[in-house]
């Protein structure tokens, strides 16, 4: 079903009518008038806080460490035991007999050079000290003043009023001045 073309053109423009109706009674209430004010004084609101503040201390302290060495005397007994039991080998025997007792005995000193060197200790410890740079950190705490704002008193037509500020206004303060019909 089609609207007729004269419907549409009356919504329109009743549309059209409100708005322009509506739009100066709320042109008042977006225009914002901006005035100073004396300032009468100021007081600074003080919030205290402590800081923790980290402090690093080092000191020298004397470390004591081991260290562990090899002897080698045990390996230069083997050895002397080796080249021993070759010789005194190499005495007996002839021909073939003369190198298999070669062997025999290099073996058999080795073996008793060995046995020799075990029942010496291996290893042996040294001890050292040194200094070693140790740090540790600690916390040093103290109190401290901070600002959270500005209580303002200021004066406005011969009318004093109070607010808190951010910051400190000086010596005039811009406000908005509002003014609005009151209801009756």
């Amino acid at each position: 079903m089609k609207l007729k073309p004269w419907i549409s053109t009356m919504s329109s423009l009743a549309i059209a009518s409100l708005v322009l109706v509506v739009s100066p009674a709320n042109a008042g209430h977006n225009k914002a008038v901006y005035d100073y004010a004396r300032v009468v004084s100021v007081e600074p609101v003080i919030r205290y806080v402590t800081v923790t503040t980290p402090v690093k201390e080092c000191w020298l302290e004397e470390r004591t460490y081991t260290t562990n060495h090899y002897n080698p005397n045990r390996v230069g007994k083997t050895v002397f035991g080796a080249i021993l039991g070759g010789v005194i080998g190499h005495q007996f025997g002839s021909g073939r007999g003369n190198d298999a007792a070669t062997i025999a005995g290099t073996l058999i000193g080795a073996g008793i050079g060995s046995n020799a060197g075990r029942n010496e200790a291996t290893y042996y410890t040294t001890h050292h000290s040194r200094p070693v740079r140790r740090c540790e950190t600690n916390y040093q705490s103290h109190e401290e003043e901070r600002i959270d704002g500005y209580n303002v008193i200021y004066a406005y037509h011969g009318r004093k009023y109070a607010t808190t500020t951010p910051f400190d206004p000086g010596k005039r303060l811009r406000i908005r001045v509002d003014v609005r019909p009151a209801r009756q």
